[in-house]
């Protein structure tokens, strides 16, 4: 086995997120019927790896080379660094035997809670995006191909009016600068893109508000409260549950932990140093609900509870905001469209005359 089919297998399994949630039901499962960590992943190997025929299959190169990292006396969360997304290796950081079985359950539940809420995501942003470019594409296309036969016929000496006057000077502008169109498409998408994970200033919070942030603020939101869930569920206390989930966040979501661990170092409990961060995160009503319950017996069990319904309101909420861009999308489109019939007809009407 050389470095390349290593290289391969690691990829293949980071990105294989249903394939990796199997192993880990299958992995979790296996411990729970008192087998030893060892014996899991040899039977998990050999199930793999077609009961030897097949050794170099990806998966069954990853069990070996967990039971390898095992045997040099690695953690399971050490085994497995690298092999796994950094939020999935987190989740079992603290998780010896005797908590593994929770700590891998803690993961699927996790994984799943994120991909549903991904998943809601890509509905709210892609269609609106579809739109707006294919609003650009409308545009270009009416000022290069649309308008130019119709001035031919007219010839030079008419004078435009109205709506007519407002497609010359679209087609005007998009034969000499049509390249303008796409890098200012092309440059908003960029930045809007790279502020998401990045920005964390406090004009941030107020653009919070709007779409995409706001999209992104849930997303971001509902995967640290299922994960802050899970590790406190495995008996990881809240200081330090927070600042592994900071060290291992973007810069958006790391400066609002910072801030929050500031007040918890101070004595604040979780709800009342998420309110003084001043960045409503995740929102008015969870911040609410933790500072009730900080104080309460039974805190894992209720953070569980407030994750999981945060999670399903959450994924409400993602429909909602995709439908109202997709209908200020298709507005928008329509309106060009008439725009561009308008005008078109006031073009035939002044040539006429």
């Amino acid at each position: 086995m050389n470095k390349l089919e290593l290289l391969y297998a690691k990829w293949v399994f980071r990105t294989n997120t249903e394939k990796r949630m199997s192993i880990c039901r299958k992995l979790a499962s296996l411990l729970r019927n008192d087998f030893t960590l060892i014996d899991a992943l040899e039977r998990l190997e050999m199930i793999e790896s077609k009961g030897g025929k097949k050794p170099n299959e990806p998966y069954a190169i990853v069990m070996r080379e967990w039971q390898k990292n095992l045997e040099r006396g690695m953690t399971f969360s050490e085994a497995t660094k690298g092999w796994v997304p950094a939020e999935e290796t987190l989740l079992v950081t603290s998780g010896n035997l005797s908590n593994l079985v929770v700590a891998l359950e803690n993961v699927g539940r996790v994984v799943d809670g994120t991909q549903r809420i991904r998943r809601a995501m890509t509905t709210a942003v892609a269609y609106p995006l579809f739109l707006l470019a294919l609003t650009f594409g409308i545009i270009i296309m009416v000022g290069v191909f649309l308008v130019p036969p119709l001035r031919e016929v007219a010839g030079n000496d008419i004078v435009w009016r109205g709506t007519a006057q407002s497609l010359i000077w679209l087609s005007d502008f998009s034969i000499k600068y049509w390249y303008v169109f796409l890098v200012v498409f092309a440059t908003f998408v960029s930045i809007v893109w790279v502020s998401l994970p990045n920005w964390s200033g406090r004009m941030r919070a107020r653009f919070d508000n709007l779409p995409p942030w706001n999209v992104y603020k849930i997303q971001v939101s509902v995967g640290w409260l299922m994960s802050l869930a899970a590790m406190v569920r495995a008996g990881v206390t809240i200081p330090d549950a927070m600042r592994m989930l900071a060290d291992n966040a973007n810069r958006y979501l790391r400066k609002i932990l910072d801030s929050a661990l500031h007040y918890i170092a101070n004595g604040d409990n979780l709800g009342v140093a998420l309110t003084h961060t001043n960045r409503n995160f995740p929102d008015s009503e969870i911040i609410g609900d933790l500072t009730i319950y900080a104080d309460m017996n039974g805190f894992d069990e209720n953070l569980n509870q407030v994750a999981n319904d945060y999670l399903n309101e959450s994924v409400r909420k993602m429909e909602k905001i995709s439908n109202t861009l997709n209908s200020l999308g298709i507005l928008l489109v329509s309106a060009i469209i008439a725009w561009v019939v308008l005008g078109t007809f006031q073009m035939q009407d002044q040539i006429i005359n």
